[in-house]
């Protein structure tokens, strides 16, 4: 994976047409992610965050500005199976196993499934689900499911990963958990990861940097550096420093929520 691939907008701006009407959703958006750098992104319902993905996953086009991934566009990038995604909704098809799950990216590219045996292996190990290789999605936990769609994700040892509220239907309890498993996967693959939620929390243990986005249209209203070493504890959830940083991504959320 070699720390991953960088993630640039200049100036992206989007509108929809809602009933004939145009709607701005983006406007101009600037944001740089470095080769293997974790950014979340943060904002109120509305301000364009999941829409922001979908374009650097190129299934959504934008009327102005420049986007790529590397030196080039998102789609070619995506066809090549070079950006994984991860929903909150993991999607998992119910009449095929754990592995055969993880292996769907593979199939949809047509590669080697033989060959893919020792990688798919290997991510059920990542991703702390051993044993249940040829377990069906109706017989695992919410938590077990995205894990498995996180191993998914991975599974074309993407350069890229886009992360759109993956834990959003967990409780706290297992989100926690879900973030502290995260951290560990990341620091072993160093994709370049882009994850948008509305947990500040979640941003701040996670993240290098928290992006807040204002409300629609949405626009970047300020930068928050996370400049704790990695890996993060689950006591640093106590730690003042890191409630500081919580209060300063809160308090750009209000100005602009």
């Amino acid at each position: 994976m070699a720390g991953g691939r960088s993630v640039s907008f200049e100036n992206v701006s989007k509108r929809f047409l809602v009933r004939g009407n145009p709607l701005a959703v983006l406007d101009r958006i600037t944001l740089a992610c470095p080769p293997g750098s974790f950014t979340a992104l943060i904002g109120p319902s509305g301000c364009g965050k999941s829409t922001l993905l979908r374009i650097a996953l190129g299934l959504e086009t934008w009327d102005s500005g420049r986007v790529a991934i590397g030196d080039e566009p998102p789609d070619a990038v995506r066809k090549r199976g070079e950006i994984g995604i991860a929903f909150q909704d993991p999607a998992l098809l119910p009449w095929r196993s754990v592995a055969a799950n993880i292996a769907l990216p593979l199939d949809v590219l047509g590669g080697d499934r033989r060959e893919a045996r020792a990688r798919i292996r290997g991510l059920i190990r990542l991703v702390g689900l051993d044993g249940f290789d040829h377990a069906l999605p109706g017989e695992l936990s919410g938590g077990m499911r995205q894990r498995v769609a996180i191993a998914r994700s991975l599974v074309t040892a993407p350069d890229v990963l886009l992360m759109d509220e993956p834990f959003g239907a967990l409780d706290l309890i297992l989100r926690r958990q879900m973030n502290v498993e995260l951290q560990r996967i990341w620091i072993e693959t160093r994709a370049t990861t882009i994850l948008v939620t509305h947990g500040i929390d979640e941003a701040v243990f996670l993240a290098d940097r928290v992006v807040v986005l204002g409300g629609r249209p949405g626009r970047i209203v300020g930068t928050v550096e996370v400049p704790f070493a990695r890996p993060r504890p689950t006591t640093i959830f106590r730690d003042p420093d890191f409630h500081a940083l919580t209060d300063r991504v809160g308090e750009l959320l209000g100005g602009e929520g």
